[in-house]
Formats: C-alpha cells, sequence, structure tokens
C-alpha cells in the first residue's frame, strides 16, 4: 500500500483487549502504526481511534465525548455482541461507526481504512446497506434494527421506557415506538414475554444488584417483568 500509514489508537479499559487488537492488527504495520494515545491528555490525536464500547457501562462517557467532539479522529467503536445497547450509545454520542470485537482482521481493516478515508461519514448505523455487516448483530435474523435491537436490551436489564429514553437520548413517544415495531417483529405482546425472547436469544438479562441497590420485589419477580404492558 502506498502513501503514509493510518495512526490508529487503541481506547481500552481491559489490557487483554488492547493487546489482542495490537497483535491483530500487527498483521497489517505496512498500513497502520499502533500509536500511544490518552484522551484529555493534551496530545496530536491520531487517525482512528478504536473506542471499547464497555466503557459505556457506567453510564458516563467523558473520554469519547472528547474524541467525538474535541478531535478530528474518526471514532470507532468496538461492540459487544450481547451488549448492543452499548454500541447503540456510541452512536447516538456520534462515533463514526461500529465493529464487533469478534470480527476478522480484513473486516476490521477495512473499516478502519473507510474511516481514515471519511467514507464513513460520521454517520454510519449498523443497518447501512452499502456497508458490509461485520458481525451478527443479535436480532438481526428476525429484522430488528440497531435501534429496536438495543431497545429491547434495555428492556431485558430491568429499565423502564423513562430510563430507556434518557439512556439513549430519545423522547420517550420515540422509545415507545421502538418498543411496538420490536414486539411485532418478535411476535409479543407484553413487555414480561419480550424479556422472555431476548433472554432466549442472547440479550444479557439484568446486572446483579450492588449492595446499597433496593431490595428486588416479593415473589421473585424481576423489574424488567413487573409492569406487563408497555408503561406510559
Amino acid at each position: 500500500m502506498s502513501g503514509p500509514r493510518i495512526r490508529l489508537a487503541i481506547v481500552a479499559e481491559q489490557e487483554v483487549i488492547s493487546a489482542g487488537l495490537f497483535s491483530v492488527l500487527g498483521a497489517y504495520d505496512d498500513q497502520v502504526e499502533v500509536v500511544s494515545y490518552t484522551p484529555n491528555a493534551g496530545m496530536d490525536a491520531p487517525d482512528v481511534v478504536l473506542y471499547d464500547v464497555v466503557a459505556l457501562n457506567e453510564g458516563d462517557a467523558p473520554e469519547l465525548d472528547h474524541l467525538v467532539k474535541e478531535t478530528d479522529a474518526a471514532v470507532l467503536a468496538l461492540a459487544r455482541d450481547l451488549r448492543p445497547d452499548l454500541a447503540a450509545q456510541a452512536l447516538a454520542r456520534g462515533v463514526d461507526g461500529c465493529i464487533s470485537l469478534a470480527a476478522a482482521g480484513e473486516q476490521l481493516l477495512a473499516l478502519v481504512q473507510a474511516a481514515a478515508a471519511g467514507e464513513l461519514a460520521g454517520d454510519l448505523t449498523l443497518d447501512d446497506p452499502q456497508i458490509d455487516q461485520p458481525f451478527e448483530r443479535l436480532g438481526m435474523d428476525v429484522g430488528l434494527t440497531t435501534r429496536e435491537t438495543e431497545v429491547l436490551g434495555l428492556i431485558t436489564q430491568g429499565l423502564t421506557n423513562v430510563e430507556i429514553a434518557e439512556r439513549l437520548y430519545l423522547s420517550i413517544n420515540s422509545v415507545k415506538t421502538y418498543v411496538r415495531s420490536a414486539y411485532r417483529r418478535i411476535e409479543v405482546t407484553t413487555r414480561s414475554q419480550a424479556v422472555a425472547w431476548c433472554i432466549q436469544h442472547g440479550f444479557a438479562p439484568d446486572a446483579p444488584e450492588t449492595p446499597d441497590a433496593p431490595e428486588a420485589p416479593d415473589r421473585g419477580v424481576s423489574p424488567a417483568v413487573r409492569n406487563d404492558r408497555v408503561p406510559r
């Protein structure tokens, strides 16, 4: 490949993720140079940043906001297949695209090259028909869109529609629309049925409670199924 190598940085909380990606990209060192970079450290941003979405699990994402809003780097979210809601959060915050951690090296390289060339145009979603899907997203086999998948993922974790709207920067009416359309695709009519379907199809259930969290409701009913119908 002629021309300068793409300068690429990996922003990940887990060392094993960084090391694994470094190893994969090492096979393309004639095209990609992996550089050290720390957001908010006053350093010149690289051409492309791979950002592990697991950092969004806590809700706050100052590093991602800095990368998207205050640097010229193209940002690719490293998606976790069992947490589509995290990838969707990254897209909502303005990343240029997403790719699974399970993607092949050639797929990763292709998307990095597209990002560096500005071909993603800052508006790629996982449903873009012009982009080869880097991995099989949860719910793809029944036609769920990215947004429907992320909404179902959050329902499975026990969030109400109001909480989902806040998490995804959507209006409550938009959330209700996605819930209804998702229910039609998976052929369910109630929230409890949707949770059961999602768990059976690989969605992660609600996380264990923290020590200071409220006690679970009586009779072992999950927060995700307390209200069987879509809450207003």
